[in-house]
């Protein structure tokens, strides 16, 4: 598919480096960050597994997770129309209609939606900030990105507690000040938190995102990993985020 075809004025294509794999963004609305790419990358999807990603935006962590792994079906749930047709017009760009499927819906109502306990995976990378705090335009779509304006961490939680199937596997990232929040709603949600790691922009800096992974059900044991940490100096990754970045597949 021509790029001329798809692409919309004030619109861009980025290479995702990895499978030839390429997404839409545009600069105003919302362009997906490095924490996007550690999720896809502490994710873990089996061969034939379902995925659901929970406010996937312009789709970013399907695409990744479907490069990344062999899954068998991976959908992205999104409530903003602008995104959900951009998300689209990437999986078409990339051939994978039949593998994601972009879905436009609130993610309060995806047990109603999917139906319950019909996922193996789900995904999120919520908006961090509590709605208010001055926001200038609740509306923006970066605001919605960023801001608890849609829905909540519990919203969130609830969502994906719902959707699960027993023994179904959980991933978000979020922000270390909400860590005590999100193993509390995890629990009272009926997800065993079952693995931690912080993420450090510098090995001396303290962390500025936490990676979380909890299981439906399951007995209590938490395992924290070793400290992800994105680059050795100014403008240079560490070999692991270059390997999350550049890497040949999932182990």
């Amino acid at each position: 598919m021509r790029i001329d075809d798809i692409i919309k004025e004030g619109e861009r294509v980025d290479d995702l480096h990895r499978n030839g794999y390429r997404i839409i963004q545009d600069p105003k609305r919302f362009c997906f960050g490095i924490d996007a790419v550690i999720l896809s990358g502490f994710a873990r999807v089996k061969k034939g597994e379902a995925v659901l990603d929970l406010g996937t935006g312009t789709g970013i962590l399907p695409i990744l997770l479907e490069g990344r792994s062999e899954g068998k079906q991976f959908t992205g749930l999104e409530i903003q129309s602008e995104s959900v047709e951009m998300a689209k017009r990437s999986v078409a760009l990339n051939g994978l209609e039949e593998k994601i499927t972009i879905v436009e819906g609130d993610l309060k109502k995806a047990a109603v939606l999917f139906g319950g306990s019909v996922f193996d995976v789900v995904t999120a990378n919520p908006p961090y900030m509590n709605a208010g705090g001055g926001l200038q335009n609740p509306s923006d779509a970066k605001a919605i990105a960023r801001h608890e304006i849609l829905c909540t961490l519990e919203d969130v939680v609830c969502a994906a507690a719902k959707v699960l199937r027993p023994g179904g596997r959980f991933y978000m990232v979020h922000r270390p000040h909400r860590l005590t929040d999100i193993l509390c709603l995890m629990r009272q949600y009926g997800l065993e938190p079952k693995r931690l790691r912080f993420v450090h922009s510098y090995v001396e800096k303290a962390p500025t995102m936490v990676l979380v992974e909890a299981g439906r059900g399951g007995r209590p044991m938490v395992r924290v990993e070793a400290p992800l940490v994105i680059y050795r100096k100014p403008g240079e990754y560490t070999e692991e985020i270059y390997e999350i970045y550049y890497g040949e597949g999932q182990a």
